[in-house]
């Protein structure tokens, strides 16, 4: 089984890019965030029901993903971010989200701070409530008992310190 990391936080934290150079560094493989490839196939704004079927399919490539034969695989974002999706713009989220965060064996969070310039992006939404939404993240890690190390450098010593962070586990 693969080492499962997955990249949180904020949006336009940068993310995507971790991920790729990650996985570029350790010569593996990302699982990219599935909610963005969703979200920009619809003519229509999202509901609550396409929210699940993200949190449903992010489950389902977290599975494919850590049975491959890879040493570690990346992931661009998971449920944490769902759940707080859920609970932040609906206030309730399904009922199972809770023991699929529990039951869900990710080795590392690397939880990215909102230190670097928000970028507009038609899928983004909140450039304003980025340390609200990092502070959210954060506690619910906490909550949930997941190891996770603060990404809180810039520049090309933000992929240094999560190689770092990484090396350890």
């Amino acid at each position: 089984m693969a080492k499962a990391i997955v990249i949180t936080g904020p949006e336009s934290t940068g993310k995507t890019t971790l991920a790729k150079d990650l996985a570029a560094h350790f010569s593996t493989i990302w699982v990219p965030e599935y909610a963005r490839t969703y979200v920009e196939t619809l003519n229509r704004p999202y509901t609550y029901a396409d929210v699940e079927i993200i949190a449903k399919t992010q489950i389902k490539e977290f599975e494919k993903a850590v049975c491959s034969q890879q040493k570690y695989v990346f992931f661009d974002t998971f449920l944490i971010i769902t759940h707080v999706w859920f609970l932040h713009v609906y206030k309730h989220e399904p009922k199972w989200i809770e023991s699929a965060i529990k039951n869900c064996n990710v080795d590392l969070y690397l939880l990215c701070k909102p230190n670097i310039t928000w970028e507009y992006d038609p899928v983004r939404e909140n450039p304003t409530n980025r340390d609200f939404l990092y502070d959210w993240y954060k506690r619910e890690l906490i909550r949930y008992g997941k190891k996770f190390i603060e990404i809180d450098q810039i520049g090309e010593k933000r992929s240094q310190q999560a190689i770092e962070s990484i090396k350890k586990i």
